[in-house]
This record gives structure tokens, sequence and C-alpha cells, in this order.
């Protein structure tokens, strides 16, 4: 018997019964497309992750200094232990290679107020005018804030947070500082594109609200310097762009040297504290580190559906087996052989599985869309999981009509043809 014939006659009797047949599939169909689904919110969630956290170029490094036990990623706030000098800021923008270095740090207000209309808790960040360079931050709007003036740069949420209207460039805002209740007054300066989202988990949705300060006037927190040998404005971050991706590498060793050797950073960190200078391509490698396994995790959960569905095969195809012992006995009564009932059982089940995976696979991008859109993330699918999704289907039908086919193929002639 051809592999035609075979296929005409399997593709038969899973159109002769087929609410059985769709039963059947349904457990692959549940399996495939749980776990394209989950593949497809995993590999979106890590594109939203890194055009969030890898903010700026590819020129960019961070500067810190964290626990050994803390993540990896920086944070994105501008977090982190407040260790790094003016001096230490200087002294790295003066290094070989370093484009520009600018400090990050933040101020807590209680309140931002525009026109009579107050928007509570916000994080205003405070760094320097090269800043906006060094994140690639696009202008709709103004310029960036002079360093020594009362000024401030919202991005395009901020600017329109508030009840009374949005905020243009030259009006007037104030936030109250939450640590003394002090008011402090400033004038907009510029509108600058958004960028990420308000949550690397996809929860919320859309970018959040930022404002950024310079650190002078409105930075009030200082160490002492050791090389200066006086009070300082202290940092908990700097952001440093070399002049060439190709220099990045040898940037980052200076400023580990420089850190190591004869920074202000070195006598203000906790011991149990290390510095750590993340390039970009750290950060994206870490990111999707991290959002691998989660989505390794979750797709192994949705794979425990897959081989319900295998089962599900398996039993029908036994079932199946039971219910044409006595064609089985005619065929090989006409001279089929052991190989050929084999093929033909072994085809319907693979047929049942390809079926189900199909269907699974366009199941499953439809969920991934619409999980991905609910949450707020962009949608990141590969064409070749259909493919994937296929082959599972051949396995999972090989899989489980083996035992089956083989036990058809073995059926004695003359038992069969004396079944009822």
């Amino acid at each position: 018997m051809n592999v035609l014939e075979s296929f005409r006659i399997s593709w038969r009797n899973i159109r002769e019964h087929k609410l059985r047949s769709t039963l059947t599939t349904l457990g692959v169909i549940i399996g495939v497309a749980a776990v394209i689904t989950f593949v497809t919110l995993g590999a979106s969630l890590q594109q939203d992750i890194v055009s969030t956290v890898a903010g700026g170029n590819a020129a960019t490094m961070y500067v810190s200094a964290q626990s050994p036990g803390d993540s990896q990623v920086p944070s994105l706030g501008g977090a982190g232990q407040v260790v790094f000098t003016e001096h230490d800021v200087e002294r790295i923008s003066s290094l070989d290679g370093v484009a520009v270095a600018v400090p990050e740090s933040g101020i807590a207000a209680a309140s931002m107020s525009y026109n009579n209309s107050s928007v509570a808790r916000q994080w205003v960040t405070v760094t320097s005018p090269g800043y906006f360079r060094v994140r690639g931050l696009d202008f709709v709007a103004g310029r960036p804030f002079r360093r020594g003036e009362r000024e401030v740069v919202l991005n395009r949420p901020a600017a329109r947070m508030f009840g009374g209207g949005n905020v243009s460039v030259g009006e007037n805002v104030s936030f109250t500082r939450a640590a003394n209740g002090e008011v402090l007054n400033a004038t907009v300066a510029g509108i600058i594109e958004p960028t990420g989202g308000g949550s690397v988990l996809g929860i919320q949705q859309g970018p959040q609200p930022q404002i950024f300060a310079p650190s002078d006037p409105y930075y009030i927190r200082t160490a002492y310097s050791p090389n200066v040998r006086d009070q300082q404005q202290v940092f908990g971050r700097i952001l440093v762009m070399a002049d060439s991706t190709r220099r990045v590498e040898a940037v980052q060793g200076r400023v580990y040297s420089y850190l190591g050797q004869s920074s202000d950073a070195r006598s203000h960190k906790p011991d149990t504290y290390e510095f750590r200078v993340t390039t970009q391509d750290q950060i994206i490698k870490q990111v999707e580190q991290l959002t691998s396994t989660f989505t390794a995790y979750i797709t192994g959960i949705a794979l425990i559906s897959l081989i319900v569905g295998s089962i599900g095969i398996a039993n029908i195809m036994l079932v199946s087996v039971t219910e044409r012992t006595r064609e089985i006995g005619i065929m090989k009564a006409v001279g089929a052989q052991k190989r050929d009932v084999l093929q033909l059982f072994l085809l319907e089940a693979v047929l049942l599985g390809v079926l189900g995976s199909a269907l699974g696979a366009a199941v499953g991008l439809l969920g991934g869309y619409l999980g991905a859109r609910a949450i707020g993330l962009p949608l990141s699918f590969q064409p070749v999981w259909f493919a994937a999704a296929v082959l599972v289907g051949i396995v999972v039908g090989v899989l489980a009509g083996l035992y089956p086919a083989w036990d058809a193929s073995k059926t004695d002639p003359i038992d069969a043809l004396r079944y009822e």
C-alpha cells in the first residue's frame, strides 16, 4: 500500500468521526497554543524591557556602587548607593576616550503644581545638561535646562498630567521637596519625547511622567571629598558615553581603574559594595538571560498540556484499533503486510497531531497578540514557531501512535475476521 492510499484512508476515518477527532486534537491544540502564547509574551516582554532599560546608545555606560546581591541591571530612576562626588564626575569626564560623563540622582517631591493643579508624589531626576545627549532623548519643544538656573525639562506625559491644562515651554511649575517641605519654583525649559513604559513587567500601560532638573541649584545632598578637601554634591550614578563604540571596552577599563585607585567614591561606599561599569551590550544580555529563564519556566508548565494531548491521541488510536479489528483482518486477508497496517495507523496519528499543532499555533498567536495588547507590550513573534509547531505535531503523532500502530500490525488475520 502506497503512502497516498494510506493518507486517503486515514483522512476518511478522521472525517467519519469528526467529534471524536476534534476532541482528540483539542488537547494538542491547547498545549501548542499555551506554549506559543507564553513564548510570544516572553519575547514581547523581553523586547519591552530591553527598550526600557537600555536607554541611550551603544556607547553609553552606567557607573554605580552596588551590593553583590543586587540586580545586574542598572536602576532606571538613578537610585543606588550615593557615593560619587563632583570631583569623580570631572575626573571621569577627563579620561581618554570619554566624550561626556554626567551625574544622576533624584529628589523625592511630595507634590508638583501648575496653574492651581497639583499632582502628588513625583520623582525629579537631577543631573547636568549633557544627560539628554547621553540618554539619546529627543526634544519636541524648547531646549535642555542650564546649569545654575531654576529650570526643568518635562517629558510629554509630565506636561499633560495636570488638570489645569498642558504645560508649555516658558511656563512656571513648582514642586515641594518631600524631605523638608520646601517649595521650589522652576521654568519649563523644554519638553522631550517619552521613553519606555511605566513598568518593565508591562502591567502599567504607557510611559510615565518624568521630570528633570539641574543639580545646581536644586540638589542639596553633599559629602566630603578627600581629593578636594571640601564638601561636594554626591550622586548615586554616573552615566558615561565613549567617543566611539569601538572604544567602549577600553573606556570601561579606565573607569574601573580610576574608581579603584583614586576616586572619592572609594571612601564613601560600604566595604561590602563593589563598583560596576555596565555597558549597553551587558544590560541587553542580562535582560535577555533573565526573561529567557522566566519564559522557559512558564513554557515548561504549558508543555504539560501538550503531554496530556499526546496521551489523548494514544488513547483514541487504541480505541480505533479495537473498533477496526475486522477491517484489519480483511486488509491482511487480501494481502496487506504488517508495514502497511503500521503505516496506516501511524499516519492517522500523525495527521491528528499535525492538525492539532497547526490550529494550536494559530490560536497561540492570537492569544499572544491579545495578551500583549492587554498589558501594553510590543508584539514580538517569529514565523519559525509555526514550523516548530508542525514539527511538534509530527513528533507527538509518531510517539502517541507508535504503540497502537504496532499493536494493529501484529493482529492475527484469522482472529480479526472472527472478531465481532
